[in-house]
């Protein structure tokens, strides 16, 4: 068998239903031969709120899962018929990813999976925007970073003076905003 690896489009927010629909049918279908694997690509993300840490898986490609199979019109009817299964990428004929491009993103999977990742991506110096809270709508500079607490500090301009802003937390914040 020539198994290789495709990429699947899905319905958004119905990827782990898509792999587990197709993962059961495999058998009942006679397709266990043709469908070797199927991958959902996620990281762990750790996100802080009023103090309380949460790491949750999060896709890292929403709307798309990967399939090692042998594709032929037998096992391209099978994953087409699936419920949630919108197309491959490529359409009409779908291209398998190249060995390279198979390696590539299997090394950033498992490197993801060993890993946890922030929610916010915050530092020391990013210009901000407050969101909410007392000093809503004030730019600011980030101060100070504290990851495992969830919270920062931004220095923001209040009439005409430097004035730091202590205790908000990474939700009360936008980042990226122009001064």
């Amino acid at each position: 068998m020539n198994h290789k690896w495709y990429i699947l489009q899905v319905l958004s927010n119905r990827e782990k239903k898509a792999k587990k629909t197709i993962e059961e049918n495999l058998e009942q279908m006679g397709m266990k031969d043709f469908v070797q694997e199927i991958l959902l690509p996620t990281e762990n993300v750790l996100d802080v709120k009023k103090g309380d840490q949460k790491v949750q898986e999060k896709l890292i490609w929403p709307g798309y899962l990967l399939v090692k199979m042998d594709l032929n019109d037998e096992s391209w009817h099978f994953i087409k018929e699936i419920n949630g299964v919108v197309d491959f990428l490529g359409g009409g004929a779908p291209t398998p990813l190249s060995d390279q491009e198979v390696e590539d993103i299997l090394k950033d999977l498992r490197k993801k999976k060993e890993e946890v990742v922030h929610k916010h991506d915050i530092r020391i110096g990013d210009p901000v925007k407050i969101v909410d809270g007392v000093f809503v709508n004030f730019a600011g500079t980030v101060t100070e970073v504290f990851q495992d607490k969830g919270r920062l500090s931004v220095l923001v301009s209040i009439f005409g003076r430097d004035t730091r802003v202590d205790d908000l937390e990474f939700w009360q914040v936008e980042k990226n905003a122009v001064e």
